[in-house]
């Protein structure tokens, strides 16, 4: 194919994928109209809409969304091959994606991250913290941090973390005029700090489990966040129980700001895991990041 044949479904894809001519042309480094206008010269050639366009929005036709589907595999691949170049040089170099919640972030990815940037500057990493389970594939990631017990199957998983247990806590104010809940379903009678999800609305449970007995509830209360930080705070004001990963609430624990009920019924469980398409060529860069995050046992 010409090269300038290249360039044009290039610039397609950037413009399908952004779903906008501006941050597309920005992308590839040229002006808005010269970006529109090589989408058009495409078209023509093609005899066919790519692209609908509004006022507001671009969106691809169902001819784009055929092109976009064949063509975007092809482009990544040579993407992620002439990254893979990098191993020539004597340090390895390039961008990684990841997508991890905001306790899998600072809890994990920023500690290692920390150690390993200084001796790596050529390395870009970029952490995006989000609460939904993001599709790494479509939203073009290179990968994404989960509990091992959410991997999908299709998906290389490293463990990056320990095993992780919650913490049902509270104020010793808020249980000074309340009785202390003895098991999980007790909760239904307290106040409670809900955790919404993202991306289906509904709110997590809180799960317990106790020599192999599982029970899941759902609480009820005053507050609802999306921030276990906001979560935290809202029960140090005493406002309601709060459901957190221990390791965010130990120290109030060991203080006395925070009174832990419950504990027997909160087993630990598999902890973060990075994972990724087997089938995806990754660079270096990547093989340097997996090996700084992999989780290493203390015990030897």
């Amino acid at each position: 194919m010409a090269r300038g044949n290249m360039n044009d479904l290039m610039a397609f894809l950037a413009v399908a994928r952004e779903r906008s001519f501006t941050r597309a042309a920005a992308q590839l480094g040229v002006s808005q109209p010269a970006l529109s206008q090589t989408v058009r010269d495409l078209e023509a050639r093609l005899g066919l809409r790519l692209l609908s366009r509004t006022t507001r929005s671009v969106a691809p036709t169902e001819a784009g969304e055929r092109l976009l589907r064949s063509i975007g595999p092809h482009f990544d691949g040579i993407e992620a091959n002439l990254a893979a170049l990098t191993e020539l040089r004597d340090k390895p170099a390039g961008s990684v994606r990841i997508t991890a919640p905001e306790h899998a972030a600072e809890t994990v990815l920023w500690p290692a991250l920390e150690k390993l940037l200084p001796d790596y500057p050529d390395i870009n990493v970029e952490v995006v913290t989000e609460g939904s389970l993001t599709n790494i594939v479509t939203e073009r990631f290179d990968a994404g941090v989960r509990f091992g017990e959410h991997i999908e199957k299709d998906m290389v998983a490293v463990r990056i973390g320990p095993d992780v247990r919650m913490a049902v806590i509270g104020t010793p104010a808020y249980f000074a005029a309340r009785l202390r809940p003895r098991q999980p379903e007790d909760l239904t009678a307290h106040r409670c700090i809900n955790l919404r999800r993202p991306t289906r609305g509904g709110f997590y449970p809180w799960e317990f489990e106790k020599s192999g007995r599982e029970v899941n509830v759902r609480v009820e209360g005053q507050l609802v966040f999306t921030s276990l930080a906001l979560i935290r705070r809202a029960a140090l004001a005493g406002l309601g129980l709060a459901y957190l990963p221990e390791d965010q609430v130990e120290a109030d624990v060991a203080e006395g700001r925070l009174v832990r009920v419950l504990d027997a019924w909160c087993e630990p469980f598999p902890g973060y895991h990075l994972y990724y398409p087997s089938q995806r060529q990754h660079s270096r860069a990547f093989a340097v990041l997996v090996e700084a995050l992999r989780h290493r046992s203390s015990v030897s």
